[in-house]
């Protein structure tokens, strides 16, 4: 594990990939303590974990501010200030006596042993991305920066239809922290390769942190166009290399690029953010960024359990969907979609009927939108009355919906192959791969982010999630407890058992099941029977109808045996009106039957719809009577 030391010199920066600290295999078994710091947009925040009788457990969680704006611009400020809760709640001293360092290694009761952080504050890491064809290394690229937790502004190719000037002015315009370019297969074209490199040297893009420090550039297409690319982009930026992303039009080679991003990340962009330096020198191992760590966590539990998992990490200036179907995984960042800062966008892109349809109750237009664009500038604020805490969680279901449409339609297969195509066909592609997310193979939904993990009732992190995401089948709901999956994603590349032993006992809440037939049919009407078998031995039997909500208690760590019935015309994934036998996982609510039907259709007539959702909201217990 290395982490790169960088210094500031005057107002030039000489990064140094020397210096680099390693942590041998026999010091991470004498690891005890670990404190893992996450960097938000808006908070960051701390944990402790240490080990009890032989096994790692969460001790405290602390958290602050973040504060990487003025008028302090340190993010590490906000580190210590979620540090120095931590060690309040523990009754022991973290920090050293003037504030400024962290004790490593522990000694007797001061100190921890070891410390790791992530981060998303400033904006996290925003890419621009570029590629021969849109639809094939454009969208490789796309996935290769998704998968390093950045943010891809836009996705630039030779064939997007725009004219040279129009791309150079969009590189102005969006000054991203980093490029990647892409394209071509190994022994295929160099043409147009140099072509998008031309655009980039033309365009003279500057660094978004750091002025006069170079954009890092990072081509990861043709080797055969590498000689073409350095001719043209070097001294112009801070030119770097790594494997194609397609080195044939069958393969993807991602894992290379999302290492690199990742190491140009912390040299490049995290070395120029406010108080970043002085943060990097505390941690043991390299910063990642958030998204990127999140997604770690992912796929090592959809590979430990052999599960397909979506997971949302909803903030406060984007959401973040991650899945793993087929043993493939895809992360998306919806950039504009978030719960603080980004609120105003989701209400926009969402609009006012699709946020008043989640509303129970008669609110004005204008007090609506006052109350968004409150929470957008005072974004720390939390709800301090059950109407602010609905129209949240109102907008919080329009963001995730909004995120994961945009997660299914980047989540396809590779496009351009199995076909016989003149590469004139090539630049004509125009069809889109089918989406990957299947909610009918779906086996567990995971929700993380402040509104999901602090919810003030777990039901109404349930429904959130069902409202927006219409689980299909049978699906487990987990949330998040307190938000420390990026930490544990981090942790878990320097000790995996560790982070393994976090996330089982403390990290997930296990909400219970979500079973959910597909179809419409008329409200009133029969659409499931249900037999389920208790632990216990005792059968209950439910017979639901269509438009219902209904919960039956199943504790946490539970299981029970169901059978499932669907009428015609209902489906829960064997088709119409097919039996299925399935075990069901209990969790904090229990076993959630959501007949209400696949698509969900609200009522138009506000007093219908109303009634409904009260009607909801009442079978969950969701909130104290409106």
């Amino acid at each position: 594990m290395t982490n790169l030391a960088k210094k500031c010199l005057g107002k030039k920066f000489l990064a140094k990939k020397a210096l680099t600290r390693k942590v041998n295999p026999v010091d991470i078994e004498k690891i005890e303590s670990i404190l893992a710091t996450d960097c938000g947009s808006t908070t960051t925040k701390a944990i402790l974990i240490e080990k009890r009788d032989g096994e790692f457990r969460l001790i405290v969680r602390g958290e602050a501010p973040t504060t990487v704006e003025a008028p302090v611009e340190d993010v590490t400020k906000g580190v210590l200030n979620a540090v120095s809760e931590v060690q309040e709640l523990v009754g022991r001293q973290i920090l050293t006596d003037d504030g400024s360092d962290i004790i490593k290694p522990r000694q007797g009761n001061k100190g921890v042993d070891f410390y790791v952080s992530t981060s998303s504050a400033g904006g996290g890491l925003q890419m621009m991305v570029a590629g021969v064809v849109k639809t094939m290394s454009g969208e490789s690229a796309a996935r290769a920066a998704l998968g390093a937790g950045a943010i891809v502004m836009d996705v630039m190719a030779t064939n997007d239809g725009r004219l040279p000037h129009q791309k150079i002015q969009r590189i102005r315009h969006l000054r991203p922290d980093m490029i990647l370019l892409s394209g071509g297969v190994d022994g295929g074209t160099t043409s147009h390769v140099a072509e998008l490199a031309e655009i980039i040297s033309a365009a003279s893009p500057k660094a978004r942190l750091g002025i006069g420090y170079e954009l890092p550039v990072l081509f990861a297409g043709n080797k055969d166009a590498a000689g073409l690319v350095k001719e043209r982009l070097q001294g112009k930026v801070a030119l770097d290399f790594t494997d194609n992303l397609r080195p044939t039009l069958e393969r993807e080679n991602l894992m290379p690029a999302r290492l690199k991003i990742q190491e140009l990340f912390l040299e490049h962009v995290m070395s120029h953010a406010p108080g970043y330096p002085h943060l990097m020198k505390l941690t043991d191992v390299d910063i990642m960024p958030t998204p990127g760590a999140v997604g770690d966590i992912m796929q090592l539990i959809s590979r430990r359990k052999g599960i397909t998992v979506v997971g949302v990490d909803i903030g406060g200036a984007t959401t973040d969907i991650f899945s793993v179907f087929q043993g493939i995984y895809n992360k998306s960042v919806s950039a504009n979609y978030g719960m603080s800062y980004s609120i105003s966008n989701v209400f926009a892109e969402a609009g006012m009927e699709n946020i008043m349809r989640w509303v129970p109750f008669a609110v004005d237009e204008r007090d609506l939108r006052n109350r968004v664009k409150n929470k957008m500038i005072r974004p720390t604020t939390i709800p301090s009355l059950l109407e602010e805490l609905v129209v949240e969680q109102a907008c919080a279901r329009e963001a995730l919906r909004l995120s994961f449409d945009q997660h299914r339609s980047l989540a396809v297969g590779l496009k351009g192959i199995q076909q016989e195509r003149s590469i004139g066909d090539v630049f004509e592609q125009t069809m889109t791969g089918q989406t990957l997310v299947n909610l009918k193979d779906l086996n567990m939904l995971i929700g993380s982010g402040g509104v999901l993990s602090h919810a003030p009732r777990r039901q109404q992190s349930a429904m959130m999630m069902i409202d927006s995401f219409l689980p299909e089948g049978v699906t487990q709901l987990t949330v998040d407890s307190i938000f420390m999956m990026p930490q544990l994603g981090v942790l878990a590349k320097v000790y995996e058992q560790a982070a393994l032993s976090v996330f089982d006992k403390d990290c997930l809440i296990y909400l219970g099941t979500c079973i959910s037939p597909t179809g419409v049919i008329k409200d009133g009407d029969v659409a499931l029977e249900a037999s389920v078998t208790m632990p216990d031995g005792a059968v209950v039997k439910e017979i639901l109808k269509a438009g219902e909500l209904k919960v039956v208690p199943l504790p946490v760590g539970q299981t029970a045996r169901a059978r499932l019935k669907p009428t015609y015309g209902m489906d829960m994934g064997n088709g119409d009106g097919v039996a299925i036998e399935v075990e069901v996982y209990g969790g904090v609510v229990g076993l959630i039957f959501d007949t209400r039907g696949r698509p969900l259709n609200l009522p138009k007539d506000d007093r219908e719809r109303i009634k409904k959702l009260q009607s909801w909201n009442a079978a969950l217990d969701m909130y104290p009577k409106l």
